[in-house]
């Protein structure tokens, strides 16, 4: 008997991940992960090349397929990284480089928008931030406006990806919402920002359920990755929902701390009720009736990159495992050495795309050892910022992403935010994993989500905290650094 797949693409800021999924247990059989760049072509710019994300896709759905051998792929889902635009001309082709969401270029833009939303109706996500579509299309409509006069439709990243499956213009609410131009309340475009931003309504793409079948797999999709025209093509959602579905969170009583390039906090609610204080991010869940509290920090498993390349290590296939073992051998508190991890600004709880990076505490005694441990606890001080914001301290916390594969770095975080963190045992790519569950429920292999989830068990190891009163001070001085030095960042940039 033949088998039966379902394929899921996570469109990520540094790498396409493509994992194959049996549909009727929903474990996974192969992946694949293929690199792009992101581009600076200025300081504090951040851009990519849609095409580079599709010729990536390609090659590791053509690795996945190849590795499984026979089977057949009955449905695809599709998840990717959040706030990015991508401006396309009539014939469906990008006409600049995509902008996302680490790019900082457009901080005056903010404020103008800042202004906007104290003047209108609107409910959108929380305060607005340079790197979101609603920022950079501002800007270009005022730098460059003959690219957004040309532009056709406006897309979120793996919306291309979608596009380039299916031949369809479209996206969903978790990604329409991450744009900043997307009424939460309403569910649909908001009008004045469209506008204010330099867009029309008609330019933007049409909203449509998460788990929705939105097309199927064209001929000239197919030829390229090897598989059968005609396959249903879902979807899909932002990548942070998905890598929560992925993980089975969808209500209340848990918290997902996911670590990449950046880092994000999620927190599901049952109810759409803005954060009062305005430093939170409400957005739409991939399944109806369920939205999320998100906060977020631009530069967490980035900041380790940074090391990385500075050390000289990014030729060195083990330069992570290199740099915990490094980081291993140093106590806690990385001998007087802190660092603060804001090398692409910062979002939250700053909102400050000049807030810049910083080691204090340099002597002679510290070695890359100590720097490697320093980069490790700024990060966990940063998301502990957040998860003050997020949650009451009794959530349950999940800990996703490639900072996993660091159990040093793993422990170190424990200790700061003194709460156990739960790490699933099984190595699946998670929101690729969100992308499936959502293709199963679209394609009726399922009657909805919850019944998809019920399929799944996912064992855990635990961290436990340790070094609760030194960490506890230095989060204390971590977090007083930040009012201290603001004005000497923004003088530096």
């Amino acid at each position: 008997m033949t088998a039966s797949y379902l394929l899921g693409i996570d469109l990520g800021t540094s790498s396409g991940k493509v994992a194959l999924f049996e549909a009727s247990t929903l474990s996974v059989v192969t992946t694949a992960d293929r690199e792009y760049p992101v581009h600076h072509p200025q300081p504090g710019y951040a851009e990519q090349n849609p095409q580079e994300w599709w010729q990536a896709v390609v090659s590791a759905i053509r690795a996945v397929m190849e590795q499984a051998g026979s089977g057949r792929v009955i449905g695809i889902g599709l998840a990717g990284q959040m706030h990015g635009l991508v401006c396309l001309d009539r014939d469906q082709q990008p006409q600049h480089p995509a902008i996302i969401w680490a790019d900082t270029r457009a901080t005056a833009e903010v404020e103008q928008l800042a202004r906007l939303q104290a003047e209108i109706a609107a409910t959108l996500p929380g305060p607005p931030a340079a790197g979101f579509a609603a920022a950079s299309a501002l800007w270009l409509s005022q730098h460059q406006p003959d690219v957004l006069e040309q532009t056709h439709a406006v897309l979120c990243p793996k919306d291309y990806v979608r596009l380039r499956l299916t031949g369809l213009v479209g996206t969903d609410p978790s990604d329409a919402a991450a744009t900043w131009l997307f009424d939460i309340a309403e569910a649909a475009w908001a009008t004045e920002v469209v506008n204010f931003c330099g867009l029309r309504l008609e330019q933007m793409p049409p909203v449509l359920p998460s788990a929705a079948v939105c097309g199927t797999l064209t001929q000239e999709a197919a030829q390229a990755i090897t598989l059968t025209p005609g396959i249903p093509v879902v979807t899909g959602s932002a990548d942070l929902p998905a890598q929560a579905l992925g993980h089975g969170i969808v209500d209340r009583g848990s918290v997902l701390v996911t670590v990449g390039t950046g880092g994000q906090i999620f927190n599901p609610r049952l109810t759409p009720q803005p954060d009062p204080s305005g430093r939170l991010y409400l957005l739409p869940h991939n399944i109806p009736d369920r939205w999320y509290a998100q906060a977020a920090i631009l530069a967490g498993g980035l900041s380790l990159r940074w090391l990385r390349d500075v050390l000289g290590l990014e030729t060195r296939p083990d330069a992570y495992a290199h740099l915990s073992a490094l980081a291993g051998g140093v106590p806690a508190g990385a001998e007087g050495l802190i660092f603060l991890p804001y090398l692409a600004g910062e979002r939250t709880p700053h909102r400050d795309a000049r807030a810049s990076g910083l080691f204090l505490g340099l002597r002679l005694h510290h070695q890359s050892g100590h720097l490697a441990r320093a980069v490790m606890e700024g990060v966990g001080f940063a998301l502990k910022e957040c998860l003050t914001l997020v949650d009451s301290g009794k959530a349950a916390i999940t800990l996703s992403g490639g900072i996993t594969n660091s159990k040093i770095w793993c422990q170190i975080l424990a200790g700061i935010w003194q709460r156990p963190i739960h790490i699933p045992t099984q190595e699946v790519p998670r929101a690729c994993l969100g992308a499936v569950i959502l293709a199963s429920a679209g394609i009726g292999l399922y009657k909805d989500i919850h019944e998809v989830l019920a399929v799944r068990t996912d064992p855990t190891i635990i961290y436990q905290p340790d070094d609760a009163a030194l960490y506890t001070d230095r989060f204390d001085q971590y977090r007083r650094l930040y009012p201290l030095l603001k004005e000497e960042m923004h003088l530096l940039q």
